[in-house]
């Protein structure tokens, strides 16, 4: 299970302050590519429809950060949906995710069709959904994740799931620990914390406000 930070002091400037427990971080080891599902992992599996039948969800901007840092870190985020919607399709765009399929009534031959064009083997890939249709993916995929609301037969077959809840960063959660068990999570931290200020020129891992 992820460890809550407890920190009655600022952290150092280059230390992390989540951690995984070792055995979890071997499981995850050697993954090279991460499936997520969209509603209740991306998000929070509400769907807000309004009168002329058009589709809203909220997104996490944690989860945004956290895909866009399994890029840099060398894993590659994949997305499939079993719903096609505008804002689906908006919000991977602004991701910059050009792996997505949408309206995936069979998602194990999506995730085949997917891996075989990306020549990716089910023993490199990660999982994360939250109800039957991902089934298929988790008796397959090297690891899997699941929200704490997922449906009870997704939770007994996940090797971890997350304490944030879908749509409240839940794939921030998978995505820092698939960073931690391919040892890209510290480097990753550390160029953040010693990004110059733009503005000032000064370097945030110094202090401030």
């Amino acid at each position: 299970m992820r460890a809550p930070p407890s920190m009655p002091e600022r952290p150092d400037a280059m230390s992390a302050v989540i951690a995984f427990a070792p055995e979890l971080l071997l499981q995850a080891q050697g993954i090279r590519a991460a499936i997520f599902d969209v509603d209740g992992v991306l998000t929070d599996g509400r769907i807000y429809v309004g009168e002329r039948g058009e589709e809203f969800k909220a997104f996490s901007t944690l989860d945004g950060q956290g895909l866009k840092l399994l890029q840099q870190g060398g894993i590659t985020p994949l997305v499939i949906t079993g719903r096609d919607s505008p804002a689906v399709r908006r919000r991977m765009a602004d991701l910059e995710l050009p792996h997505a399929i949408y309206g995936a009534r069979d998602k194990l031959a999506a995730a085949t069709e997917l891996l075989a064009r990306l020549r990716l083997e089910w023993t490199a890939l990660a999982v994360m959904g939250d109800d039957w249709p991902d089934l298929p993916l988790f008796a397959r995929a090297a690891f899997t994740c699941a929200p704490p609301r997922a449906h009870a037969e997704v939770l007994v077959r996940a090797h971890h799931v997350t304490t944030a809840a879908g749509g409240y960063g839940a794939a921030r959660e998978c995505c820092d620990l698939l960073l931690c068990a391919a040892g890209r999570y510290a480097d990753l931290l550390a160029g953040h914390l010693t990004t110059l200020d733009a503005a000032t020129g000064t370097d945030p891992a110094q202090g401030g406000a």
